[in-house]
């Protein structure tokens, strides 16, 4: 069963303006060019799982055409995090000699393409004084490190991830078109169920935390479905510790351990599914949908 809540990593250790690399290479700062790009395509549409492909050889610089945003000093960040006002940011720290940060740079620039709700910033530790102060500010030891921002604020953050999680938190923290219904509160959930009470539709509800790694780890799956099911199946989600309302439905409904799925038909709970296995999941919804599901 999944753990009700995933480590936050909080970042301060000894401040300093150099950034140490995920490998055990020393980086070298010295002025260099944006991270170069691997023939590799990510794909986040219509709830398709990433997938990529290497070319067989070659490699070559990332597009101009890219929605990524070069900060170069404090002031341009700040600034960019203010334009943004309640859209999700994300910020890659990187460097020009990181293997690591020339890998996952290149999902980041497909991701920027495909969603178009979310603020993509890319700062290179190494660049110049500035860069570096701005790491230093933000207490960025290790590269390629990712920060999640909202309205200003940090809301979630990340080291030496791959593209999978990468997807995921972006769906997790910056999801507000899909077909999954966002609650915020008690009443949000009362209407919900209210409004489908007697359209004979399935009800889903995904229940987590701000900073759960299973929850995000099964997300896109609850995209995919959203889409998938949308004719017979409402998908809603909803984070425990967004307010209190929010922490007060979990403790109603007795939910210990996240992710939490409530199945709810015709105004009533019918059960519920707790983890994040993607197959259990499909496999509980067929079940409260009336299909014999076998394992």
């Amino acid at each position: 069963m999944a753990s009700m809540a995933a480590t936050f990593t909080n970042f301060l250790a000894k401040q300093t303006p150099y950034l140490s690399p995920v490998s055990k290479t020393t980086l070298q700062f010295s002025t260099n060019h944006l991270p170069t790009k691997d023939h590799l395509m990510c794909k986040l549409q219509t709830g398709r799982s990433v997938k990529s492909a290497a070319a067989a050889t070659g490699v070559e610089k990332v597009s101009r055409d890219e929605r990524v945003q070069k900060v170069h000093s404090m002031a341009e960040f700040d600034e960019a995090l203010r334009k943004a006002k309640n859209r999700l940011v994300v910020v890659e720290y990187a460097a020009s000699d990181s293997e690591n940060s020339n890998q996952i740079y290149p999902f980041m620039v497909e991701l920027s393409r495909s969603c178009s709700d979310v603020d993509f910033l890319l700062v290179m530790g190494d660049e110049s004084e500035a860069t570096r102060a701005l790491c230093a500010r933000e207490k960025i030891e290790q590269v390629p490190h990712f920060s999640f921002y909202k309205s200003m604020e940090k809301i979630h953050e990340e080291e030496a991830i791959g593209p999978d999680q990468l997807v995921g938190d972006v769906l997790y923290y910056g999801d507000s078109h899909s077909a999954v219904v966002q609650l915020h509160s008690r009443e949000d959930v009362e209407k919900l169920i209210g409004d489908h009470k007697a359209d004979g539709k399935l009800i889903v509800l995904d229940v987590g935390l701000k900073h759960c790694g299973p929850c995000v780890k099964v997300y896109p799956t609850v995209i995919k479905l959203s889409r998938s099911m949308e004719d017979t199946v409402i998908f809603a989600r909803m984070n425990g510790d967004e307010n209190d309302s929010c922490m007060q439905f979990l403790r109603d409904m007795d939910v210990v351990e996240v992710p939490t799925f409530l199945f709810i038909r015709d105004g009533n709970i019918s059960g519920r599914y707790v983890g994040s296995g993607k197959g259990e999941l499909i496999g509980e919804i067929l079940r409260y949908q009336g299909v014999r599901v076998t394992y």
